[in-house]
């Protein structure tokens, strides 16, 4: 399971010009299930995004507080493009990706994974076109991979 994490001031999904999901500060968190991800992946993922220190604390030390300990949100939409490989040649392969029926089962587990742990999540369209709007601050934007290839 792959997740890219922005810090956000704002963030918002549209799907046909409908806002499916929003936040304001907190995190937005695109994330990509792979073939062979199981729950394992998903408690993984879900614990390091949920803990991640990337506020800053109340005496200014940067990343210092999670996104709970700033009373955040996270707005956690679906992007199976994070496993695309464009290895070899110029058009993306798809294989490493779980199938939509497989990925939608963790990727709503991942979301449950936060919620039951007490943090506001909002969410895009599972398979829907989106438009993600955010307002990125810092910018700070973290890779979390739950092979910790990276």
């Amino acid at each position: 399971m792959r997740a890219v994490v922005q810090r956000v001031a704002s963030a918002r999904v549209l799907v046909e010009a409908r806002v499916v999901g929003e936040i304001g500060r907190g995190l937005l968190v695109l994330l990509g299930v792979a073939r062979d991800d199981t729950e394992a992946d998903v408690a993984y993922t879900a614990a390091k995004v949920r803990e991640l220190r990337l506020f800053e604390g109340e005496d200014g030390k940067p990343m210092d507080h999670s996104v709970a300990a700033v009373s955040g949100a996270i707005l956690v939409v679906s992007q199976f493009t994070l496993y695309g490989d464009v290895r070899r040649g110029r058009r993306p392969s798809f294989d490493a990706a779980a199938p939509p029926e497989a990925a939608r089962g963790l990727y709503e587990a991942f979301v449950r994974e936060l919620r039951t742990a007490g943090v506001a999540v909002s969410t895009g369209e599972f398979q829907a076109m989106m438009q993600v709007e955010l307002v990125n601050d810092g910018p700070v934007t973290i890779l979390v991979d739950s092979r910790r290839s990276f």
